[in-house]
């Protein structure tokens, strides 16, 4: 059995961050989910393929051609078709093609295969929206990661204005609200804890705090089932 932790939660929870600091820590692989439906998005756009064609998007996922490539930066160099799009993958554009997108249940599984795909010895961290609940429902230990709208439109903001995007605080704030109302009402794979997550609210918690408090959580859930696979 290969270990999985699951790390679910909205847009700008801070799972990416957390969950490539953790799969790094542990020299497990690394999962950024979001990514894979964001590729899709994009492909999309490029394609002029309406988010809500589900034919059409169901043959853009079966031909997406999505690589992570290690970079200088703390961030890999993601290319979709051929097309280095790391900045674009991480605009307000690309993210809110992906939940238009993810509401829908053939292109969802569409995908299924490719993320759990990325389960490979000695482990994988996963983040996303699902991890838990619906791609890797027997993870050992599953994580749902949140913070209050404010909180997380302000990181957004931060990551944003840092890699050259026009926004302001109001705008994303409102962005936010209107993606986990989207996200959390949707038939399919609604945003919400699975059922044996430890919920983590993250508004008062900086980066290094939540980071410590899952390894924490990891070790301590690892002992009887993993302990030859998690680093001290």
């Amino acid at each position: 059995m290969i270990p999985v932790l699951a790390i679910d939660g909205p847009s700008g929870s801070g799972k990416g961050a957390v969950g490539m600091a953790v799969a790094e820590r542990l020299g497990w692989h690394y999962l950024d989910s979001g990514a894979v439906y964001r590729a899709l998005g994009l492909a999309a756009i490029w394609a002029g393929v309406a988010c809500d064609d589900e034919a059409g998007l169901k043959r853009l996922a079966a031909e997406l051609d999505l690589r992570f490539v290690r970079s200088a930066g703390p961030e890999p160099a993601v290319f979709v078709n051929g097309r280095e799009c790391s900045v674009l993958l991480r605009g307000s554009e690309a993210a809110d093609a992906a939940s238009r997108l993810a509401v829908l249940s053939p292109v969802r599984q569409a995908l299924l295969d490719r993320q759990r795909a990325a389960r490979r010895p000695p482990g994988l961290v996963a983040d996303g929206r699902d991890m838990g609940s619906q791609v890797f429902p027997d993870a050992f230990l599953k994580v749902f990661l949140t913070a209050s709208p404010e909180v997380r439109a302000q990181r957004r903001y931060d990551q944003l204005k840092a890699k050259g995007f026009g926004v302001t605080l109001p705008q994303l704030i409102q962005e936010i609200r209107e993606r986990d109302e989207r996200d959390a009402g949707r038939a399919v794979a609604p945003l919400k804890p699975a059922q044996d997550a430890v919920v983590l609210d993250s508004s008062a918690l900086g980066l290094q705090d939540v980071i410590d408090r899952v390894l924490a959580m990891v070790n301590s859930r690892s002992q009887s089932s993993f302990p030859h696979r998690i680093g001290d």
